[in-house]
Order: structure tokens, then sequence, then C-alpha cells
């Protein structure tokens, strides 16, 4: 799997992004154990609130500092809201999973539709000036932007969104 993932983040130059206002205000050590915490949610709008609450819960018991929560609230609530709404098409007989993992030095999201994909490697920017005034293609854009590292996979039915929360960025 390891080289996979290498070669999709090579094919995705540019979406690693060094965000050390990730780092967590930890007043006792984390458990270095993962933690893991799996979500089924119908492709439906009201869906969305469900993963806000879940990642204000995670800043609450991870003691995770505003700036990052910001970041992780944006970008997995939009990963989600594409889910719902490009891949299952709102289709609230299709789920859509979130994946939690929490360890010691990082935060991952994997969020996975039921829908048919799409070609995130050729997304128009949406900074371009002809696409200033299209509502499309902001989404992956931030979440890129937001996200310390971001794969796609299963023809894009799959994203992963990494968070580091230690002050130590690689």
């Amino acid at each position: 799997m390891q080289s996979r993932t290498f070669v999709v983040k090579y094919r995705l130059s540019g979406t690693f992004v060094s965000n050390p206002s990730c780092a967590m205000a930890l007043s006792e050590p984390m458990n270095s154990e993962k933690q893991t915490t799996t979500l089924h949610i119908p492709s439906v709008a009201e869906s969305i609130h469900r993963i806000e609450k879940f990642i204000d819960s995670l800043r609450d018991e991870h003691k995770v500092n505003e700036e990052c929560y910001g970041n992780m609230l944006v970008a997995v609530t939009e990963a989600v809201n594409n889910a719902i709404q490009h891949g299952n098409k709102y289709d609230a007989s299709k789920q859509v999973e979130v994946l939690v993992e929490v360890e010691s030095d990082q935060i991952a999201f994997t969020i996975r539709d039921q829908g048919p994909g799409f070609d995130y490697l050729n997304l128009p920017d949406p900074t371009d000036p002809e696409n200033l005034e299209k509502p499309a293609g902001r989404g992956v854009f931030l979440m890129k932007h937001l996200a310390d590292q971001i794969i796609f996979s299963e023809n894009g039915r799959v994203v992963e969104l990494y968070f580091k929360t230690t002050g130590h960025i690689g």
C-alpha cells in the first residue's frame, strides 16, 4: 500500500501543506495507541451537522488548538459534503463512511462515498481568472490547502485528509 500511496502523492504535487498551526495544546500526554472511530451517515444535507459535532468532540477530547480545529472542520465537512452531493447525489439510501484515526502525532479522516468517482487529477484551478465566477472546484482546493496531506483513491471515491497534531512538521 505504501508504494501506491507514494505514487498518488507524487501525482498530486502541491497538495502537501505544512500546517504548524495544527500543533496540539495538551495538558497531558496523549495515549500513543491509535484510536479509531467509523461513522456511517446517510447522504442528506442534515448529516453535515453530525460531522461538525463529531469534530467538536475531537477538539475537546484531544485539546486540538483553534486554528487546527478550524482547518479540520472546513476540510472534513467539505469532503463529506462533496461525498453526499457529488458522489451519492443526495440519495439517502447511500451511505458516506467516515473513518477517523487519532494517533499521538496526527488525526486522519478517510471519507468514502458510493458514487462513480471523479477525475481528481484534472480539476480546474478556482483561482484562475476564468474560473473565479464558477461555483465548482473550490472544495477540493480548500481541502488541499487546509489539510497537511490529502490522498485520493478508488477513482476519487475515497479522500484521506491528514492533520498533524504535533509542533514538529516533517
